[in-house]
């Protein structure tokens, strides 16, 4: 016998199943539409992607190819630092030159008279609307950063944030339509693998070296030693050679895609001695979209001390293996102690990932931010279990934070400043900017009043000054501006951006 089909079961059970996919569409379409402002959607929104497709003719052992795709990427960046004043304590001499830390005695740039110092390095196109990263340690201090793209166009930068802790730094160039480098995927990488590093070494523009990754996953205990509480380093070593003047410039796989920022070499004198380490990309994407989106970076903190395993420590505390970490303290009413984790535990896993040495386990942890929840698997007394545990932030909150700047921005007439948390709390607002002054425009015309504190940008939400202009810069058209006026009423604006807006100098 056939089966006997209710008809209005079935039309209620089809309606139910089309709502239900309404609705997810819907509920996706509006997490895209809050969560869209990252350096893997611009690059996705780009139809530059599709020049990677000549990489699959190109013949094995030919580097030709990822040569023409990564050169035009790499920018020269030119850095005028301060005054140079002798430093107390040195008897007068002339203070280490920030390029000497990272490359080695005699490997930065000395300069005979004080006034201000000329230094150089490299960067890498991110985005095609002009986002670059380079290191900390080749824009730290600049009072004018200057990039020099490889058609020999120059741009004046704007530095949108630094993090010391990665050595990684984030700034951008008033233009559209860039060469970008596609990101890779750092924990795909295998030793033995060949491997591009693009850079501009003593001034030489668009140089291009080959070699293969020598080993990952390296502590050499650089930025820590330079004073960086909360140094990650879990650095991709190479032997292609990378000399003074690469720093910031590109680790290349040989499909074309990002792996890594090269960071700093191995040498006694300063130049290519055969080591050189990068950061991997993974945790650079992290950090430069907490810069776009916050000012600074949001580190989550789990809160242990940490030893690497050996033969010695394993016998020592009766393990029964050499793998994972193990935790020697743990912090009190840090993440880990309110996930249960004790003293003595030994940590394999941080979301499924294997860590089997702490600086694994750094990275891994400084992926995530405040808030962020990770599932930690651990091994105690032989039992292997997975516990959870909910990040925090270093003065032990789970809440994000926004870099304070001093500093105000201003775009077609609107000049925006940063809020501080007083008048966030007076608001009720969690994020947001001043409107400081409104000058003829676009903005005056559509009504935003001074003094106006606007939270979100085209339902996108904005933390910082910096932020919200670099919002602003990337959209044209008709935007909507929301937010509270200074007397606590909200306000939703419409303002009409033009096609083509100029930046203001």
């Amino acid at each position: 016998m056939e089966p006997v089909i209710n008809k209005n079961k079935f039309l209620t059970l089809a309606l139910a199943g089309l709502l239900g996919g309404v609705v997810s569409l819907g509920g996706y379409a509006l997490l895209a539409k809050k969560t869209g402002r990252s350096i893997e959607n611009l690059q996705n929104a780009s139809g530059q992607l599709a020049r990677y497709a000549s990489l699959n003719t190109v013949p094995a052992f030919d580097f030709t190819g990822v040569s023409s795709i990564a050169t035009p990427a790499v920018v020269h960046i030119k850095t005028t630092v301060g005054t140079q004043q002798p430093e107390s304590g040195r008897g007068g001499q002339q203070p280490m030159d920030p390029f000497e830390f990272f490359n080695g005695p005699g490997g930065g740039f000395r300069f005979e008279n004080p006034g201000p110092r000329q230094a150089s390095g490299s960067g890498v196109i991110l985005s095609d609307d002009g986002y670059i990263v380079t290191n900390n340690h080749v824009v730290e201090g600049a009072t004018k950063i200057e990039v020099v793209l490889n058609d020999k166009r120059t741009y004046v930068a704007e530095l949108i944030g630094t993090d010391k802790n990665t050595d990684i730094a984030l700034i951008r160039i008033p233009e559209s339509n860039l060469p970008f480098l596609k990101l890779g995927n750092s924990d795909d990488v295998k030793v033995g693998q060949w491997t591009v590093a693009v850079g501009n070494p003593f001034n030489l523009n668009s140089t291009v070296t080959l070699g293969i990754v020598s080993a990952v996953g390296r502590n050499i205990d650089l930025i820590r030693s330079h004073g960086n509480k909360y140094a990650i380093e879990n650095f991709i070593q190479t032997d292609a050679a990378i000399n003074p003047g690469n720093s910031g410039g590109a680790l290349v796989s040989v499909a074309g895609e990002l792996i890594g920022i090269n960071t700093a070499i191995a040498s006694e004198t300063g130049s290519y001695a055969g080591y050189a380490f990068a950061v991997p990309v993974n945790l650079v994407k992290k950090v430069v979209n907490d810069l776009m989106k916050y000012g600074k970076v949001q580190r989550g903190l789990l809160g242990v001390s940490i030893q690497e395993i050996n033969q010695q420590l394993a016998d020592e505390k009766g393990l029964s293996d050499l793998k994972g970490v193990y935790v020697a303290e743990v912090v009190q009413n840090s993440a880990a102690e309110k996930a249960g984790i004790k003293k003595g535990d030994v940590i394999l896993k941080i979301n499924g990932t294997e860590v089997n040495s702490s600086s694994r386990l750094q990275e891994e942890v400084g992926k995530n931010k405040p808030g962020d929840k990770v599932t930690v698997t651990l091994r105690r007394k032989g039992d292997v279990k997975d516990v959870e545990a909910t990040l925090l932030s270093e003065d032990g909150k789970t809440k994000l934070e926004v870099a304070e700047k001093s500093s105000s921005e201003t775009y077609l007439g609107l000049k925006l400043t940063n809020t501080t948390r007083e008048e966030r709390m007076k608001l009720t607002v969690k994020n947001g900017v001043k409107v400081e002054e409104v000058g003829n425009g676009v903005f005056k015309d559509a009504g935003v009043p001074k003094d106006m504190t606007i939270t979100h940008i085209n339902n996108e939400p904005v933390y910082s000054a910096q932020g919200a202009i670099a919002a602003l810069k990337n959209l044209k058209g008709a935007i909507t501006i929301e937010g509270k006026t200074v007397a606590g009423a909200e306000k939703v604006i419409a303002v009409k951006l033009p096609a083509k807006a100029q930046d203001e100098e």
